[in-house]
Order: C-alpha cells, then sequence, then structure tokens
C-alpha cells in the first residue's frame, strides 16, 4: 500500500496490508480488552484521554508537515488540524460525565428505575484522509471514552495519522489492545465489518463508499455512522454584509483546495447584491497562491493525487459545456495544468441548476454562482440537491435566518459563518450525506446502547 505524496509525485510511505492472521489477532486483542476497559471509572478513563491530548499536541509540528507530504495541505495551515482535533477531543472528554450519566424517570413508590448508557463493545473506524485527525478524533475518543475498544483503519493516503493516534494512546498508558491499527484493502475492510467482534462501524468517505459499507453492516443489523459527501449551498441575501460574506465564503469553498465534505460549491446570490459579491470574490481567489505546500508562503496546495485532479477537470468541462462560465484563467496559476495534481481554483457564474457543479460533489477547488430573486427561490434551490450535509445564510437578520433555516433540509444550518465543526454541537447529515451523529452529547448516543434496570423495592 503507497501513499503516493502529492507533492513531489513519489512513495512518501509504504505499508503491508494486514495479513489474515494480524486481523484475527487484532480482533481477538479487541474483544479481550475492553471488558476490563468498560469497567474502568469513567473518571480514569477521560484522565487517560487528556494525557493522549497532551502526547498529541507535543507532535503537532512533525503531525503538520506529514500531512503536507502524505495530502498536500499547505504547512501553513496544519496547526489548524492540531488545534481542532484537540478542541474536539477535550471538549467530549468535558461532556462525557453529563453524557454517560444514568436517566432518572422520576420516583414510583416501591420501584427503583434508571436508563443506563452501556459500551457497545467494539467500534471500527474506517476515517477519510482530507482531514485524517479531525475525523477520526470525532468517533475514537467518544467511543473509548463510553467504554468500548476501537479499531481504526485510515485511508491508505493517510497511514502515518492512524499511526500517530496508536503513538500517543501508548504514550498515555491506555491499556493495549483496546486501540488498535489496522492498514486494509477494500476485501478485508468488509470482512472486519462481518465480524461478529465488532459491533459499530463509523464510516467517513464517499456516498458509494457507504452505501457498500451499509450493504455489508446490514448482514449482521449493526449500527452504522456515515458521514458522506456534500454539494453544500449558501445564500448571500440582499441585506448581508457583502465584503464579511466574500471572504468567508471564499475561504468556505476553497480552503484545503476544495477538498472538505461540508466545503461550499453552490453559491446562491440575491440578484440586488450579485455584481458586487461575484466581483469580489474573482479579485480575493485571485490572490491565492498554488505552489509547494512545504513552502509558508502558499496558501493553495495540489489535490489529493493527479487522477482526482483530472476528475475535477472533467468536472468543470461538463459544467462549462452546459452553459456555466468560468471567470478564472489557468494560466493564472502557472503550476496548474494537466498531469499533475496541481490544479488552479475556478468560480463558475450563471451555473444552471442541472449543471454539474450544482448537483455533484466536486472534491475541488470550483464553485458555481446562481441568481436568484427572493428568499424563496433561494430556499427551493438550496434544497434541490441529493445531499444535505450543511447550509448557510449570509445575513444581518437573524430572524430571518432562523425562518429560512427551518425550510432547509441539512444537518448544520449557519449564519454568517461555514465550513466549521462546533463539538458542542450535533454533527449530522440527511439525505445522501450520511445518518447517524457525531460530536456534542447526542454523539454519545450512538456509541453506546441504552440498558433499563427496573428495579421492585421490598422491605
Amino acid at each position: 500500500m503507497k501513499t503516493i505524496s502529492p507533492v513531489d509525485g513519489r512513495v512518501y510511505v509504504e505499508r503491508a496490508p494486514a495479513a489474515d492472521a494480524e486481523i484475527e489477532a487484532t480482533l481477538q486483542r479487541a474483544r479481550a480488552a475492553q471488558l476490563p476497559w468498560r469497567r474502568v471509572p469513567l473518571a480514569e478513563r477521560a484522565a487517560l484521554m487528556e494525557r493522549f491530548c497532551v502526547a498529541f499536541e507535543s507532535r503537532g509540528a512533525e503531525i503538520g508537515s506529514e500531512l503536507s507530504w502524505q495530502m498536500g495541505r499547505p504547512i501553513r495551515y496544519a496547526p489548524n488540524e492540531v488545534r481542532g482535533t484537540l478542541e474536539r477531543a477535550r471538549y467530549m472528554i468535558g461532556v462525557a460525565a453529563a453524557a454517560l450519566a444514568d436517566l432518572e424517570p422520576g420516583p414510583k413508590p416501591g420501584f427503583r428505575r434508571f436508563i443506563r448508557r452501556e459500551p457497545l463493545g467494539v467500534v471500527f473506524t474506517v476515517a477519510a484522509w482530507n482531514y485524517p485527525y479531525l475525523i477520526a478524533v470525532n468517533s475514537v475518543l467518544p467511543a473509548l471514552l463510553a467504554g468500548n475498544a476501537v479499531i481504526l483503519k485510515h485511508s491508505a493516503q493517510t497511514p502515518l495519522c492512524a499511526e500517530r493516534f496508536a503513538e500517543c494512546f501508548a504514550a498515555a498508558g491506555l491499556p493495549p489492545g483496546v486501540f488498535q491499527v489496522l492498514h486494509l484493502e477494500h476485501p478485508d475492510t468488509e470482512r472486519v465489518i462481518r465480524d461478529t467482534r465488532v459491533d459499530f462501524v463509523a464510516f467517513t468517505g464517499s456516498v458509494a463508499g457507504g452505501r457498500a459499507v451499509q450493504r455489508v453492516a446490514a448482514e449482521r443489523f449493526i449500527g452504522v455512522g456515515l458521514e458522506l459527501g456534500g454539494c453544500d449551498p449558501v445564500y448571500v441575501r440582499h441585506d448581508a454584509d457583502v465584503a464579511h460574506a466574500i471572504e468567508n465564503i471564499v475561504d468556505g469553498a476553497y480552503f484545503n483546495s476544495g477538498q472538505s465534505c461540508c466545503g461550499l460549491q453552490r453559491i446562491y446570490v440575491h440578484e440586488s447584491v450579485h455584481q458586487r459579491f461575484t466581483a469580489g470574490c474573482i479579485d480575493l481567489i485571485r490572490q491565492y497562491r498554488l505552489g509547494d505546500p512545504l513552502d509558508p508562503a502558499t496558501t493553495l496546495g495540489p489535490v489529493v493525487r493527479t487522477a482526482a485532479a483530472d476528475t475535477i477537470r472533467t468536472q468543470l468541462r461538463a459544467a462549462i459545456a452546459a452553459g456555466a462560465r468560468p471567470v478564472i484563467e489557468e494560466r493564472e496559476f502557472a503550476l496548474s495544468r494537466p498531469g499533475t495534481p496541481y490544479l488552479a481554483p475556478q468560480l463558475l457564474l450563471d451555473a444552471p441548476p442541472d449543471s454539474v457543479v450544482m448537483r455533484e460533489e466536486i472534491f475541488g477547488p470550483v464553485a458555481g454562482v446562481m441568481k436568484v430573486h427572493s428568499d424563496a427561490e433561494a430556499v427551493q434551490r438550496m434544497n434541490d440537491s441529493p445531499f444535505g450535509l450543511t447550509a448557510a445564510i449570509w445575513t444581518r437578520d437573524e430572524a430571518a435566518a432562523l425562518a429560512i433555516g427551518a425550510q432547509v433540509d441539512t444537518g448544520t444550518w449557519f449564519m454568517n459563518r461555514c465550513d466549521y465543526l462546533d463539538p458542542a454541537l450535533a454533527w449530522v447529515g440527511v439525505k445522501d450525506s450520511g445518518r447517524g451523529c457525531t460530536l456534542s452529547v447526542v454523539g454519545y448516543e450512538h456509541l453506546t446502547r441504552p440498558k433499563s434496570f427496573h428495579l421492585r423495592v421490598t422491605t
């Protein structure tokens, strides 16, 4: 399993996929380790997770450099992922006691009644490469805090991220077998999901990948959490702070070279501010510097691989053929050329509603703009999608934002911001964007099962 670095096309890391004996031993260890782990008091589990955070933070510089080499994110932004991972981990540590506390339905004479959240057993996390730590931590930390054992299978593009998790848990003193890593190819990933020692699958990836996971997991009726694709919409209302909207939306669409499940792609702009908004976006996009992600001056790195860049170029050509109008000249970005993962950002104006950019997920630095005439039309356009991960509005009217948000089919609704996961809020998708929930106190519900205790008290 070779990780080809998008930086220079060379093999950055190579790992042998786990053999049958290693898979079997890993599953056995996880099952054996989980029973004593669930009996460890929650306060001790939380203290150990905090030690994990300390170990992770101390390795921030190395983690950042590895990220750039493995998936191409500019080194100047690497600290964001380290900080975000710690923010989420520490929030989930802080709310664990409340989230996992017994639920009391109220007194009943002669009885003691409560509902306890018990761990599921072994959680199998299958994480994606585009935010390799932020995605994995969403399920790994709360699963462990809840008393589960965890097996992490990371993307073949970012295998070192899984190994860094294991290294930090070992430094924290986590008992052997409670957290393990497997480097797996697709058939063996399915094999692990089918194994009766696995009790839950947390998957982040494509819609096609999610369907494959769901089909396999359905054979055993185990729980599945799916965070899948997106083609996220935003609406710039007539009363928006246009300068603020430009800054936010350009960043939300092009950060990480557009390789974000909740990155902005469909931009609906009220006709009264359309010209000013699009002109400002074009000016700001042209300020990006496409280059070597290890150069601190680079603000736009390559996409993850040449094949991905080729797919994005094909999608761009299809959108343009359907009537979308490109406004960025590729030659403005000297490194952008076919046959490489270096790709210029693009903004498509007058994108027809049925064009690729307004219907499909383009996992790259591309966004489409469409003029709308009213709030009602914006709502209709935003809902006209098989996806529903996030959506956002820029407006000065909070009441209008709430009223419009209530009509939009989405897991998260933003006002005057975008592309951010607040760990205090549930992270969910609707429609083809997924099912289940991570983060917040609600996230613990999917990593535990309720068990009712109904005790008749006798004298």
